[in-house]
């Protein structure tokens, strides 16, 4: 008897799991490098070809952990209440992440998800596929804002995304230098309030 889609659905993203979750184990304790596919398909128990299947490249098993992030600026946008700026919106729901210690704000001291991020930055071929996820989002929240086609949501796109990214990364470094959680969260939401003014008066308002 044939499965129902929905259990198909359902079995073919735990294997998506599973595979994402035991390679991104192995790179941890082995290095991003020193992991071959056909060991990880093992490790998976899997055929090399399924995890091509699932995961056109190696990068894409490290970079499956941030997928549900794609485009979430952008919804963010979309989904804003009336009379609320894009830019409002944008910083209430950074501040919310910050607050509930979310790993892609970099804020999380939590030792795994630190780890991560330090085989994410300190890995080029994945530093690499970043930023062609990063422009992806980008390109998102630019057509939430008013179109790809506009120079100044795509400006404003790319300005916005560039400072997050910036403010993750040094979130993380914070942690990872051992400054504790609540002192990080605190230099955290005073450099968003900073970023944000940024945002909203440009270079002028800081005398540039």
């Amino acid at each position: 008897m044939n499965e129902p889609p929905g259990l198909r659905t359902i079995k073919k993203e735990r294997t998506r799991q599973a595979i994402a979750d035991t390679a991104i184990g192995l790179f941890l304790a082995h290095g991003f490098d020193g992991v071959s596919v056909l060991e990880i398909a093992a490790a998976a128990e899997v055929s090399k070809p399924t995890l091509f299947r699932y995961f056109p490249s190696k990068e894409e098993l490290v970079l499956h952990r941030i997928a549900d992030h794609l485009g979430e600026s952008g919804r963010v946008v979309a989904a804003r209440g009336s009379g609320q700026t894009p830019l409002d919106a944008l910083e209430h729901h950074l501040l919310d992440r910050l607050a509930a210690r979310d790993p892609a704000t970099g804020l999380c001291a939590e030792p795994q998800v630190l780890a991560f991020h330090r085989l994410v930055y300190g890995t080029p071929s994945l530093s690499s596929h970043l930023f062609d996820w990063i422009a992806r989002d980008t390109e998102l929240l630019a057509e939430a804002l008013g179109g790809p086609g506009e120079l100044t949501a795509r400006l404003l796109a790319t300005q916005f995304v560039s400072v997050r990214q910036d403010l993750t990364r040094t979130n993380w470094q914070r942690l990872s230098d051992g400054l504790p959680e609540e002192d990080a969260h605190r230099q955290a939401v005073e450099d968003t309030a900073t970023a944000f003014a940024l945002l909203r008066t440009g270079a002028a308002g800081y005398g540039y």
